[in-house]
């Protein structure tokens, strides 16, 4: 079986089994309330992240974890936004996600997807996120774990940058 039909295969199974459990929860009444997810809305997001890794597992697409990641790591800013009711942290928390998609990579390499490539790329990734999540978080008003030295991590960026572009990759 080619990955074409192999995804097919998935897809039309998945599809099968959501509308199944749609159809379910309109028909019998009490069974919506017995299959809802209790940890509010945002949880719908992250189990379509869980869903597209899935996903991509079944079908042997190893970079489906990408998106994957991306989605529920969103799902999961949105469940602890939604939980502490701090909406304005958006100012700064954006910037993790060039860091899902470093865990996502770093997924798919563990996975056999272009695997020394992939997890360094995710590394860096996730280190350029950790290094613009702390520094806009602390000019913006967020937590401020650095305190007035945040723009040392700006300049660190700058000085693993600058020797970067000296060092020869093969």
């Amino acid at each position: 079986m080619s990955r074409a039909q192999r995804s097919r295969l998935v897809g039309g199974v998945l599809l099968i089994l959501v509308g199944i459990w749609f159809l379910l929860s309109q028909i019998v009444p009490g069974l919506r309330s017995w299959l809802s997810i209790g940890f509010g809305w945002p949880m719908i997001v992250v189990s379509v992240g869980v869903l597209l890794f899935f996903f991509g597992l079944l079908v042997g697409a190893p970079a489906m974890s990408v998106p994957a990641c991306v989605v529920a790591g969103i799902g999961t800013l949105l469940y602890w936004q939604n939980a502490t009711g701090n909406w304005t942290s958006w100012t700064y928390a954006w910037a993790l996600i060039p860091g899902f998609v470093g865990v996502g990579l770093i997924l798919a390499g563990l996975l056999g997807e272009n695997t020394r490539r992939s997890l360094s790329g995710g590394a860096w990734l996730i280190v350029i996120s950790l290094t613009l999540t702390l520094a806009f978080s602390a000019f913006v008003g967020g937590p401020r774990i650095l305190g007035p030295y945040w723009p040392v991590l700006i300049i660190l960026a700058g000085l693993i940058f600058l020797v970067r572009s000296f060092w020869r990759t093969r």
